[in-house]
């Protein structure tokens, strides 16, 4: 097929996820490769999005390549119950770049099966039916992940299922309450999340689940102390902490997981997306050994036909090891200061952006009508005019290619982006918010 028949039979016979489907525009892509793909008129996109925020190593990785085709040429498929190198070795791998509280590893698919599956498996160690997630949050789509989900694409499960209880982020941007300290507003929050456990009854709850940082809800960074907190609060009560490290893990805040900076201990961490860049789909739930020794006696009541599938375990194995041999952690925390001081260039020089947030190569942009009050661009779960689609377009039409969500803009390249790359990018974006300037 030439671009045009791919792009017309896609619309005739494939559905767009969140999106009504008269409006989807593919764009057909004839090779990739780094931070780059081309269409069939031979045009160059920047991939300012990580595709969605998974692809940490860029397109074409020649390691990951190759470790899936050896794996081809072995065998491409095995079931669960049966002993696979590449299963067992990323396994391994995976465990020992944990805390040391750490035990085991469930592979699933991807991110909402990993955070479906760890609810199951808290409910079924703790024996309480209640979790805990946060309004400003995205967990999956699937019915348990979009359940535990908190932001509007939950409302077509809804009614939902029970035991899925919501609370608020620490959101000091959007807080009506104006700190003195990130160390006051951590107060606060704790303290309200304490009552609504008190209101709940910690005996009914299994477990709180979090994003470790926001992430396509704006990247919200928890204030210094918060996850401490939020810990010492599971503690207390006897409630099991689970980090959603789906987005934040693999390198792209510039740890291997985002956990690590806050130096906290998760009881469950689930993960998908960099673990294999998405070069095969593979998601996981790593447990405490707490909870691995409790499935040696009892029923581990979870299952996939795909878990820990071959290729996707070589691809992991591949695509973790390179993280480490080719120094992309470094690489994250010294790129990412760039990224942080363009960044707040653009905040202090533009009236369209009221606050930028940045770790690693993980940041976001929001878009203000007025930066005094902050008033939103576009209302929370609306966009009646379009405008934030329309921003994003014209970012498309400079090849600038990343997504909104609400009134925020995401930037978060491949973890492989230079420091050339990334000033020729971001002058786009400064380009288009003087533009949105105008809009306001």
């Amino acid at each position: 097929m030439n671009g045009s028949e791919i792009k017309a039979t896609q619309k005739k016979y494939s559905l767009q996820s969140w999106s009504a489907q008269k409006g989807s525009d593919p764009i057909p892509v004839a090779k990739a490769e780094g931070i780059y793909f081309w269409d069939y008129d031979g045009n160059r996109y920047t991939d300012m999005s990580s595709q969605l925020v998974n692809l940490n190593l860029g397109f074409a990785n020649p390691v990951i390549n190759q470790a899936i085709k050896d794996q081809v040429d072995q065998y491409c498929f095995l079931s669960p119950s049966l002993g696979s190198e590449p299963r067992a070795a990323l396994a391994e791998k995976i465990i020992n770049l944990m805390p040391d509280n750490m035990g085991k590893v469930f592979f699933t698919n991807a991110g909402a099966d990993a955070n479906e599956n760890a609810v199951k498996i808290a409910r079924m160690f703790s024996g309480k039916f209640k979790v805990f997630s946060r309004y400003r949050s995205y967990h999956g789509s699937s019915f348990g992940a979009g359940n535990l989900t908190g932001e509007p694409r939950r409302y077509a499960l809804e009614p939902g299922a029970p035991g899925f209880i919501k609370f608020f982020d620490p959101y000091m941007y959007r807080e009506s309450i104006d700190f003195e300290s990130e160390t006051q507003a951590t107060a606060y929050y704790l303290a309200k999340l304490r009552e609504q456990i008190l209101y709940e009854g910690p005996n009914n709850i299994a477990a709180i689940v979090m994003e470790t940082i926001t992430g396509s809800n704006g990247v919200i960074i928890p204030p210094e102390g918060y996850l401490p907190g939020v810990r010492a609060l599971c503690d207390e009560f006897g409630i099991l902490m689970i980090c959603d490290e789906v987005m934040t893990g693999w390198g792209r805040t510039g740890k291997m997981f985002a956990f690590e900076h806050f130096k906290v201990k998760p009881d469950i961490v689930t993960f998908a997306k960099g673990v294999t860049c998405g070069y095969v789909p593979l998601g996981g739930v790593a447990v405490s050994q707490e909870i691995a020794d409790y499935f040696d006696e009892n029923v581990l009541s979870c299952g996939l036909t795909y878990s820990g599938h071959p290729l996707g375990c070589a691809a992991g194995l591949a695509t973790v090891n390179y993280y480490r041999d080719a120094g992309i952690l470094d690489h994250v925390s010294q790129i990412g200061l760039s990224l942080g001081e363009i960044l707040e260039s653009l905040k202090t020089k533009h009236p369209c952006v009221g606050d930028v947030r940045y770790i690693g190569l993980f940041a976001a942009i929001e878009l203000v009508k007025d930066k005094a009050t902050r008033e939103p661009l576009v209302p929370y779960g609306k966009d009646p005019q379009g405008i934030m689609k329309q921003i994003v377009g014209m970012l498309k039409d400079k090849k600038f290619m990343t997504y909104s969500h609400e009134n925020v803009l995401i930037v978060a390249p491949a973890l492989i982006i230079d420091d050339e790359q990334l000033s020729e990018e971001m002058l786009k974006m400064d380009e288009i918010l003087h533009q949105v300037d105008v809009l306001i």
